[in-house]
This record gives C-alpha cells, sequence and structure tokens, in this order.
C-alpha cells in the first residue's frame, strides 16, 4: 500500500516500542546501515508525552516539551524508511523465539502481522500508577498535562524549589520520595496517602523510623481520601477531600509506583527481573535469563523497561548500546 510502511522478510532488528529508547534504537540501526521494524503504540503512550517542559535534555537550554521531542525522533527515523519501517499505531502481542531469530506478532490496521527479526530490542517503557478518584484516573490528568503534578524526582525536584509540595502515596516509597524533595529546598512538603492505611506493608522497625523521620522535618501525613482537584486557572494544585476539607499547593508529586511494568513479553522469554520489576541486563543491555544467569543471544532490553535509571538520556544510551552490540556480535 502506497506511504505505508512494508514488512520485510528478516529485518536485523525488531524494536517493541517507540518511546525516546524505541526510536533512538530504530534510528541507530538505520545509521549502521542495518534494517529495523520499530513498532510504535503511538507517541501518546510514552511517559514523557504530555510533558510541557523538560529541562534535563543536552542541546536545549530552554527546554523542551515531551511532545516536541517524541515528534523530531519520529522524524529523524522517518529520513531512513528505506531501511526502517515505522509502525503506528501497532501494539505487539508476543514474541517467540525461531531459527532465525524472534518472531513479533502485533496488531496494525486492524489486523494481527508478524515481524521477523534476527534480534529484537525491547523498549515498551513503564506505566505510572495515577490515583483513582471516582473509580477514574482522568481527574489528575490535566494537573499532569499543565506541569502542576511531577512525577521524577530527578528530572524535575529543581523545579520545587520554595515551593509547597503534595507528595501522594502511602507507603515506605513514597515516604522516602518525599523526604528526598527536602534536598531540593521545598516551602513544605505534605503527604497525602488517599485514604489507604499509611505504611501497611511495613515492618514494626520500618514504620517507626519513617514516622520519626517525618516527624523531624515537619512532614505533616493527610489521610483523608481525595475527592478531586482545582485551581487549574491559578496554576496551582487545589485537593478537595471526602471529608470536606481542602488543601492548595504550588506542586504535586506522584510517588505511586508503576502501574504497569509491561512484563508478560519478557517473562515470556524467560527474562530475570530484579526486585523491583524491572528486567535484569547486562552493561549491554543483553537480557539475562533468569535460568542461567547468562545473557539471552539476540534479545535487548532498553529504556524504563530496564533496570537502572528512568531518564531519557539513559534511555537514548541504552538503545545505542544495545544496538551497537547487535551490531557487533549478531548482525
Amino acid at each position: 500500500m502506497p506511504g505505508l510502511p512494508r514488512l520485510r522478510p528478516l529485518h536485523d532488528l525488531v524494536v517493541v516500542g517507540g518511546g525516546h529508547a524505541g526510536l533512538q534504537a530504530g534510528l541507530k540501526a538505520a545509521l549502521l546501515h542495518h534494517t529495523a521494524a520499530v513498532l510504535d503504540r503511538g507517541p501518546k503512550y510514552a511517559r514523557s508525552y504530555y510533558a510541557p517542559r523538560m529541562d534535563n535534555l543536552p542541546g536545549f537550554p530552554a527546554g523542551v516539551s515531551g511532545h516536541a521531542l517524541l515528534d523530531a525522533q519520529v522524524a529523524a527515523v522517518r529520513r531512513f524508511e528505506d531501511r526502517v519501517g515505522y509502525f503506528t499505531p501497532a501494539r505487539a502481542t508476543g514474541v517467540t523465539r525461531t531459527e532465525k531469530g524472534f518472531s513479533v506478532e502485533f496488531e496494525w490496521l486492524k489486523q494481527t502481522h508478524r515481524a521477523e527479526g534476527r534480534a529484537v530490542v525491547l523498549a515498551m517503557g513503564v506505566v505510572d500508577r495515577m490515583p483513582v478518584i471516582g473509580g477514574q484516573i482522568d481527574p489528575i490528568f490535566p494537573w499532569a498535562n499543565f506541569g502542576l503534578v511531577d512525577f521524577c524526582l530527578i528530572c524535575d525536584g529543581h523545579e520545587l524549589t520554595g515551593k509547597t509540595v503534595a507528595v501522594l502515596g502511602d507507603d515506605a516509597f513514597a515516604v522516602r520520595n518525599a523526604l528526598d524533595v527536602l534536598h531540593f529546598e521545598p516551602a513544605a512538603v505534605t503527604l497525602l496517602t488517599h485514604g489507604a492505611p499509611f505504611l501497611a506493608a511495613s515492618e514494626p522497625a520500618e514504620k517507626a523510623e519513617l514516622t520519626s523521620a517525618l516527624a523531624e522535618h515537619r512532614i505533616e501525613v493527610v489521610t483523608a481520601a481525595m475527592a478531586g482537584f482545582d485551581e487549574i486557572r491559578e496554576k496551582r494544585f487545589g485537593v478537595r477531600f471526602a471529608d470536606g476539607s481542602h488543601r492548595s499547593f504550588d506542586r504535586g508529586f506522584s510517588a505511586l509506583g508503576w502501574y504497569d511494568m509491561h512484563d508478560a513479553i519478557p517473562r515470556s522469554l524467560g527474562c530475570r527481573f530484579d526486585a523491583e520489576g524491572f528486567v535484569v541486563t547486562d552493561e549491554d543491555c543483553r537480557a539475562i535469563a533468569d535460568a542461567t544467569g547468562e545473557p539471552i543471544p539476540g534479545l535487548y532490553c532498553v529504556g524504563d523497561l530496564r533496570n537502572g535509571w528512568n531518564q531519557i538520556p539513559e534511555a537514548w544510551a541504552t538503545a545505542e548500546r544495545a544496538v551497537i552490540h547487535a551490531w557487533a556480535y549478531y548482525l
């Protein structure tokens, strides 16, 4: 069909995921004169898509939005249509090993297709957990889209200086995030547990230690359930509670962890996972087999899905390492 990408009988690489890491993997494959199929569910599934400005990226002194950055990366991949097929919106449903490498089943244009590859790069990312308000996760999206709610302290902590910050979460991870926010010298930090039992999963010793740390640093814990948000026109994070009370903050910070770590495909391939649920890889981003502790030939995992840091420059670096290793050893 004219204007649409075409599947080859066999690609050098099949890249599952079209976020920052997956797009960089597809581009690098083309630059190394290899063929690739990039399967992208669509930019809106990337964690950074709605970020209005990101400051931690080299080459963008004034910052750049997640949407603009993804558009630029897609454009870079499309320059090499002779080598890289960019399939979107495409959703991978399974990956199996074959004699020649791997076969990736995916849904595209309301049909099921298969992309055959000598090697596979898993770049599916992870999905942040959102607070459920009235049975829905949508209520917080506008505040997140306007940059009034952050999800990465390393990426956005510098913007919290001098501000009142509401940290969302009820477990040890959330408490430690609230304590880490103090490094950026906010005006005040409040922990909102959204009605969940506070530190319910912590052992007594850990609960006592964290509770003491919160008191020492004057971090208030609000246990009432959240009923909704407001003050977006004032560029503030206003929170309405089920008990009728209301709090107003300069910024919100989600410390709710992950909703979906996209582990079904790597588990089906026998990958090893760390204690936090990320795929374990070596320094070349080769996925480690759980059964043997050895790298799985031709299988790579990059970006947020793998163990390590979760920033865009790191996603780019993991994609570079994976494709260069594939070029040198498998292709």
